[in-house]
């Protein structure tokens, strides 16, 4: 059976005092809908996975940077 998702509909202008309360909801599994002049405009809904997309050090020992990496590219390539 789907999860059923209850939605809360708030104006964009009462949305701007309270976003940082919005965003605690939000993350604990409502789902709320900001809206501008009567029409839905966007969706605060719970990250699914706040993995961070990269890691440090993932890449060490993938690449080399070499000694001359700092010297002036040849004319060939300014060309």
């Amino acid at each position: 059976m789907p999860k059923k998702v209850v939605r809360e509909s708030v104006a964009l202008y009462d949305a701007k005092t309270p976003l940082s309360a919005l965003v605690d909801r939000a993350a604990a599994g409502e789902e709320i809908v900001i809206m501008k002049s009567g029409y839905p405009m966007a969706r605060l809904v719970p990250m699914e996975d706040t993995r961070y997309l990269l890691i440090p050090g993932q890449g060490r020992g993938l690449w080399k940077v070499t000694r001359t990496c700092d010297e002036p590219l040849p004319d060939s390539v300014l060309d």
